[in-house]
C-alpha cells in the first residue's frame, strides 16, 4: 500500500500489477509525492472505484485488479475521501464530484493513465464525472451496478448522510465522530477522528444536506450530478453491464439508459444471474461480502479493452 497527497488530502491506493509483480508504487507512511510513472510498462491502466464506503480492501476488489493485472496491465485500487485510509473531506458540489476530481489529481499526481475507469454503484458515478470533468486521465469507461430511479437514489441520499445531518444540527461534531457511519475510516486512520472534530457544525450541515440534495432524481440527470447533455459528450468508449431486472437499487432501464447516452457504449449481460446484487446482500455475513463475485467479469472486461482501445 502506499500513499499520495493531492488537492490536500493524502489518498491511499495500491497499483497491482507493478513490475516487482505485486502491489507497488513506493511512497511511505506520511502521503508525500509517490513516484511510479517512471516504472510503467507497456500494458493497460485499469482503475477500480468501489461503491457505498467500501475500501480497496473489500473482498474481490483486488482480487478482480489481480485477474485483469496480465499482460503487463496495471490496476489502480484506493480508496476514495471518507473511505478507509484516506483523509475526509467535506468539500465540493457533491461527494462523488469530489471523488472524481481526487482521482483524477491522483492520476495526473501519479504520472500514470489515461486509465479504464472501472467501477459499481458510487463507483460508476465517480468514473463517469471523472471521464466528463477530466477526459484527458480516462481511456475508456466499464460500469456494474449503475444505481438509478427514484428510490434507489433517495435511499442512497439517506444512508449516505441523514445521520450526520441529524446529529450535527441536535448534537455537535464528537457525536458525529461517534456515529457508526465514521467508524470504519478513524479506524483505519485515526486522524479523521480530528479532522471531523475540526469541522465547523454550521458548514458541516450545509454540505451533508447539499451532497444529500445531489441525489434527487432529476429528469435531465440518469446519473446525479451528470446531466444527460453532458453524459452524451462523453468520448471515451464505454462498456456497460445490464442491470438486473429485479434489483430496484440499480435498475435495468437505468443501465440501458446511461448505455443508449454514452455514444461509444457497448451494453453486455454481467456474468451472473439476475439477482446477483439481492443474493451478494443477503449472504454478506456468510459468503464474504458484496464483491466476491466480480472477478467473474474480468475476462469480459479483457475481450473488450482488446477489441475496443487502443
Amino acid at each position: 500500500m502506499a500513499y499520495a497527497r493531492v488537492n490536500g488530502l493524502r489518498i491511499a491506493y495500491e497499483l497491482v500489477g507493478d513490475d516487482d509483480g505485486g502491489v507497488g508504487g513506493g511512497g511511505d507512511r506520511d502521503g508525500d509525492c509517490v513516484g511510479v510513472g517512471d516504472r510503467a510498462g507497456d500494458g493497460r491502466l485499469w482503475v477500480i472505484t468501489t461503491g457505498g464506503r467500501f475500501t480497496r480492501a473489500t473482498p474481490g476488489v483486488r482480487e478482480l485488479a489481480a485477474a485483469l493485472a496480465v499482460d503487463g496491465d496495471r490496476v489502480l485500487i484506493w480508496d476514495r475521501p471518507n473511505c478507509g485510509e484516506s483523509d475526509v473531506c467535506f468539500e465540493g458540489p457533491s461527494e462523488p464530484e469530489m471523488h472524481a476530481d481526487t482521482l483524477a489529481a491522483l492520476l495526473t499526481h501519479l504520472d500514470l493513465g489515461p486509465a479504464v475507469l472501472t467501477g459499481a454503484t458510487v463507483g460508476t458515478r465517480v468514473s463517469l464525472l471523472t471521464a466528463a470533468r477530466h477526459p484527458e486521465v480516462a481511456a475508456g469507461l466499464a460500469l456494474w451496478w449503475i444505481s438509478g430511479g427514484p428510490m434507489g437514489l433517495m435511499i442512497l441520499g439517506n444512508v449516505y448522510y441523514t445521520a450526520s445531518i441529524t446529529t450535527a444540527w441536535t448534537r455537535d461534531m464528537a457525536a458525529v465522530a461517534d456515529l457508526p457511519d465514521w467508524a470504519g475510516t478513524i479506524a483505519a486512520n485515526p486522524d479523521n477522528r480530528q479532522r471531523i472534530l475540526d469541522a465547523d457544525r454550521d458548514q458541516f450541515v450545509a454540505t451533508m444536506q447539499r451532497w444529500m440534495s445531489a441525489y434527487c432524481p432529476r429528469p435531465d440527470e440518469r446519473i446525479p450530478g451528470l446531466p444527460d447533455d453532458v453524459a452524451r459528450a462523453i468520448k471515451a468508449p464505454a462498456l456497460v453491464f445490464r442491470g438486473g431486472a429485479s434489483d430496484p437499487f440499480h435498475p435495468r432501464a437505468t443501465s440501458e439508459a446511461v448505455a443508449g447516452l454514452l455514444p461509444g457504449a457497448r451494453l453486455v449481460e454481467p456474468p451472473w444471474g439476475d439477482r446477483e446484487y439481492l443474493e451478494r446482500q443477503t449472504e454478506m455475513a456468510t459468503a464474504g461480502g458484496l464483491f466476491v463475485r466480480w472477478p467473474l467479469l474480468a475476462p469480459t472486461l479483457r475481450q473488450w479493452a482488446a477489441e475496443t482501445l487502443a
